[in-house]
């Protein structure tokens, strides 16, 4: 840690809001930084909820879109479950629509990355001690696809298996692959589910343009008028179940930092290319609202977010956290505590998204599939003045155009598909 961040670690525990100090605004999610901001003409027409939309290109399909990073203790989400199994889910395809069938890209490499923590409060190396790569094939008649799953660590194959996928039409007859690596037992499911995410997305940039001084102030729908912009829609899910003495290797590490990365082969050279990245929620495109600079961050890997390479990058999210009102000492703590962006999970303490914090602020419990992220953001934000915007992943009772469906009681736990 540089002098500078510790004096600015200093400075943030001087100031406080209502109910939440500083250091818990490093603590939970930034999605609304990038849609809040204090200046029109940083707040692009695209910026949309979670990761549902970062970084748009014309030739990229929405299969190649990233939409939500979960890490989990499977024990937290099911109490009968083995206490070193983690569960990993990557979901993809935004805004699928009800009894559709849609396919993974069978040109692309859908990849977990971990990295071996020292311990929760170490820097992230964006080092990938240890991938889980995905690659499917063109779906057949049945609209089944099979995947290759292949592990790697420090650079070396040191196992694969194969799989399929679970077709639409196979309704609550899930396909649970048991596959075996390097002699640890793996799980993967492969297919739709509904998208748990949740929130009212089209009330807040009513809000924020209020706030802004460009339309007029209102506040959040109640509960029984709230709309949820993911209710109904389904995403790819790749869920995986994976023992942690898989990703320890030959060491005894219990906390690992964790991102997804999606890439293509590049037509003209053959080369795989990243096309997209994610981990926390809410940090590239809550951040970085340039669609070059999404599609740039989109590119690099962890390792990379704090370099020269990636400085007007690193600049533009800056001088996002500056229109709200930071100074340079407060915006740079904000992102020692967020960049490089990663997903860590310290596997001794209950999962949950900002659960528990380390030394700078970060969460580290990894984030469940029912955390709701977007009301700890809107507390934070407003000091307390709005809490919540009246939406819930069960929903309130008579009002349609909110709730999901129940979680399934054993893996993959992600409700049914519509």
């Amino acid at each position: 840690m540089t002098h500078t961040t510790i004096t600015a670690k200093k400075s943030l525990h001087r100031l406080s809001f209502k109910n939440l100090n500083l250091k818990k605004i490093i603590g939970v999610s930034v999605l609304a930084l990038g849609l809040a901001m204090g200046t029109v003409a940083f707040v692009p027409t695209y910026v949309n909820a979670s990761d549902h939309d970062d970084g748009e290109v014309d030739t990229k399909g929405r299969n190649l879109n990233l939409t939500d990073l979960y890490v989990f203790r499977e024990q937290d989400q099911n109490p009968n479950a083995n206490a070193d199994d983690l569960v990993f889910v990557m979901n993809t395809n935004p805004r699928s629509l009800a009894r559709q069938q849609y396919y993974f890209s069978s040109n692309a490499l859908y990849e977990f990355k971990i990295s071996r923590v020292a311990n929760k409060d170490a820097t992230p190396t964006g080092k990938e001690d240890v991938t889980l790569r995905f690659q499917f094939s063109p779906p057949n008649s049945q609209g089944e696809q099979k995947f290759k799953l292949t592990a790697i660590a420090n650079g070396r194959r040191i196992g694969s298996d194969t799989g399929t996928t679970t077709p639409l039409s196979a309704g609550n007859n899930p396909t649970i692959n048991d596959l075996s690596l390097r002699g640890s037992r793996v799980t993967v499911f492969a297919g739709l589910r509904e998208d748990p995410f949740f929130f009212d997305v089209e009330q807040f940039f009513r809000v924020r343009a209020g706030a802004l001084g460009i339309g007029p102030q209102v506040g959040f729908r109640s509960p029984d008028q709230a709309l949820d912009f993911a209710k109904g829609y389904n995403v790819n899910t790749i869920a995986v179940r994976v023992p942690r003495s898989l990703l320890q290797g030959h060491t005894n590490a219990t906390t690992f930092d964790v991102w997804e990365t999606i890439s293509v082969r590049n037509p003209r050279n053959r080369k795989l290319q990243q096309v997209e990245r994610l981990a926390r929620p809410g940090i590239n495109e809550g951040l970085i609202v340039t669609n070059d600079f999404l599609n740039a961050f989109n590119s690099i890997p962890p390792t990379a977010d704090l370099s020269d390479t990636a400085a007007p990058v690193g600049a533009e999210a800056k001088q996002t956290l500056k229109a709200l009102g930071n100074d340079d000492a407060r915006a740079d703590a904000l992102l020692g505590a967020f960049l490089p962006d990663v997903m860590r999970i310290d596997t001794t303490q209950a999962s949950g998204y900002g659960k528990a914090l380390n030394a700078k602020g970060s969460p580290i419990t990894g984030r469940l599939l029912k955390d709701d992220v977007i009301d700890t953001t809107l507390s934070v934000l407003t000091n307390g003045a709005v809490t919540t915007d009246n939406v819930s992943y069960e929903g309130t009772p008579g009002n349609p155009s909110q709730g999901h469906k129940p979680l399934e009681p054993q893996f993959p736990y992600l409700a049914l598909p519509n």
